[in-house]
């Protein structure tokens, strides 16, 4: 039986070289968000910014590439849900698809996005233009606090 020396800095260079190795695939991943591409899980998701104002909320999405028509958009108190499909192109002359390379997603998506207060569910409006939805979302006045005092009790 041969006796191995122990090299725990080999062992470190090793998990370093797989950690880089993760940091560079979630990096690719990030270059595609920076680019508002993004992508959770393999799926699409649109890129989404809220502002907060004295009396609403403003949310605004970027939907490129997909109508009105084919977006469903769903506001509770606490959230908002974006859903639709993006639809392939269907020609009748392309019989197959000779695609050098397609960054173009296509398939149903849906993304939740909490919201910091409740809003005013019946005052909702809406825009959609240039692939940017523009939701105006009134919030609800007498909400209750979101933070409380508690009393602690021992010795």
């Amino acid at each position: 039986m041969t006796l191995s020396r122990w090299q725990p800095f080999r062992e470190l260079s090793t998990i370093r070289k797989q950690m880089d190795r993760l940091f560079e695939d979630m990096l690719s991943v990030s270059d595609r968000d920076w680019m508002g591409l993004h992508n959770m899980g393999g799926m699409w998701t649109p890129a989404v910014e809220i502002k907060e104002q004295d009396k609403e909320l403003i949310l605004k999405a970027e939907i490129p590439g997909i109508d009105a028509k084919d977006l469903e958009v769903e506001v509770a108190e606490d959230r908002v849900t974006l859903s639709g499909e993006h639809k392939e192109e269907k020609k009748t002359e392309d019989k197959e698809k000779n695609y050098f390379h397609s960054e173009f997603y296509y398939g149903k998506f849906e993304r939740v996005i909490p919201l910091p207060v409740a809003v005013k569910t019946d005052e909702i409006k809406s825009d959609f233009e240039k692939g940017v939805l523009t939701l105006t979302l009134p919030k609800v006045e007498d909400a209750p606090k979101k933070s409380v005092k508690v009393k602690l009790e021992g010795s």
